[in-house]
């Protein structure tokens, strides 16, 4: 069975205090992009905001796409 993935791009220094996890794996590949968009979601209303997260589709994967000048202020990469 293919596995789909959600990859975090990089991790910032919020992910980085976050412990977060940089792969997450799926079964299908319609889960992998629902979770995809969630995770994105909730990166960009939890962390402060210096940078923005978008997807970004890569074959049968999400990369989250870690941008410059997001919400608010930065993160440290």
């Amino acid at each position: 069975m293919k596995q789909h993935h959600v990859v975090l791009e990089k991790l910032c220094l919020c992910a980085k205090r976050a412990a977060v996890e940089q792969i997450r794996t799926f079964d299908t590949k319609s889960d992998a992009e629902e979770h995809a968009y969630e995770w994105a979601d909730s990166l960009n209303n939890s962390f402060c905001g210096k940078h923005g997260f978008d997807i970004v589709e890569v074959d049968d994967n999400y990369v989250i796409s870690v941008e410059e000048g997001g919400f608010v202020e930065a993160c440290e990469i």
